[in-house]
């Protein structure tokens, strides 16, 4: 998959532009997977990676991967964290690189949770508000 977002300058990793996101996301079907919607999983990718594919983060016992930031102790492997799942059969790198691979996986969170409740950033920015922003012109 190509990424249509530039790399900012002064940014690591790959930006991709929110409007580019919202037709990734409804061309695989998020648009009421799981009972949420597009505008959710763009506010959830805002909040977790600030739209960054190669975004990671450190939590000290286990780290977030990707443009959903998905976390080492469960989902996927890193090598590094101590009795991982790998729920989602992948190395965690896997999720910085390529787009498709983070959209199935956090497609098996979204179905194995009933919604984005797992994700922090969409708990405490994005849940029960108005998202139509997030949208907007795409």
């Amino acid at each position: 998959l190509v990424f249509f977002g530039l790399a900012l300058p002064g940014t690591q990793g790959k930006i991709i532009r929110r409007c580019d996101l919202v037709k990734i996301l409804r061309k695989h079907g998020f648009e009421g997977f799981e009972g949420t919607t597009v505008a959710d999983w763009v506010c959830l990718v805002q909040h977790e990676s600030g739209y960054n594919t190669e975004a990671f983060h450190n939590n000290g016992a286990s780290r977030d991967y990707g443009i959903f930031q998905i976390n080492s102790q469960y989902w996927c492997d890193d090598g590094k964290t101590r009795g991982s799942k790998n729920a989602c059969h992948i190395r965690c790198s896997k999720l910085q690189e390529n787009i498709e691979d983070s959209i199935r996986c956090a497609k098996k969170i979204a179905r194995e949770a009933h919604g984005l409740s797992p994700w922090y950033g969409w708990r405490n920015h994005c849940k029960g508000r108005n998202l139509r922003s997030y949208v907007k012109g795409c």
